[in-house]
């Protein structure tokens, strides 16, 4: 194996954290913010590029972090190293409520598509970079824009989710209409492109966006219930505005109430 090989476990239920087992010398790479806590013994390296070693070039390691920029990733990642003796713990916690997926590249014959906000952490010589779509429509409506992530290699790597996630396998020339900002992720043999909704009321006033996802098989799909865009929007549209505690919440009147408690002039 080129990446290095780890045993690891989740915990939680709804806010998940994943703990990773290093045996000296062995490392796990992450995305920025993402760590927990850590035995003492294991080293914290900033790194540029995507962590893997496939070219240590100056020139490589520019292009691997001009990569991980075009995601709207920071140009550097964390890695940690058990430089001491036994084994050692690192943990790294989800953003934000759902479920940490543990993807085996080698299940996925090496390459594993996903969102390019939904990489957490894998092995150390996992490549993480960008898949490119080859197709306009996708590019232009499928709300990750041309861009989504790619994990490459044969060890293990850890994506998040938000709220419940849903796992289909499908056959060869079946296929799957999902909300494109339900996708987590899928592997390579899955053809993904865009659809438009269609329908004047569906366009207008159907709440659901314009175009959604189709998967076609071969091969497995991760889902997710709570994109967290829907999330955002969701605690934005809710927060209360001019600073001050919305009254109206939860009552009959509702923002009525904001109007003859007097607060709003």
């Amino acid at each position: 194996m080129t990446a290095h090989e780890i045993d690891y476990t989740i915990y939680g239920e709804e806010m998940q954290y994943v703990e990773i087992e290093l045996d000296p010398n062995e490392g796990v790479v992450a995305e920025a913010g993402s760590f927990m806590m850590m035995d003492s013994g294991i080293q914290m390296e900033t790194i540029f590029g995507d962590g893997s070693k496939k070219d240590s070039s100056i020139m490589g390691k520019i292009f691997g972090a001009g990569k991980r920029l075009l995601t709207g990733e920071s140009l550097f990642m964390t890695a940690f190293y058990n430089t001491g003796m036994g084994k050692k713990h690192v943990s790294f916690a989800s953003p934000y409520p759902g479920k940490i997926i543990a993807v085996d590249l080698t299940q996925f014959g090496g390459k594993f598509v996903c969102q390019k906000d939904a990489f957490l952490c894998a092995a150390k010589g996992v490549s993480v970079g960008i898949e490119f779509s080859k197709k306009l429509g996708r590019g232009l409506f499928g709300g990750e824009g041309f861009i989504m992530q790619k994990l490459e290699g044969d060890g293990m790597a850890f994506v998040h989710a938000g709220g419940t996630t849903a796992v289909k396998e499908l056959a060869a020339g079946e296929t799957l209409k999902v909300d494109t900002g339900c996708i987590i992720g899928f592997d390579q043999t899955v053809d993904y492109d865009i659809e438009f909704v269609g329908g004047i009321k569906n366009t207008l006033f159907g709440g659901e966006g314009l175009f959604f996802a189709t998967l076609t098989g071969p091969g497995t799909v991760y889902v997710q219930s709570l994109p967290f865009s829907r999330l955002a929007k969701r605690v934005w549209a809710a927060a209360p505005r001019g600073g001050g505690k919305d009254k109206g919440e939860g009552s009959i009147l509702g923002g009525l109430g904001d109007l003859l408690d007097g607060d709003n002039f």
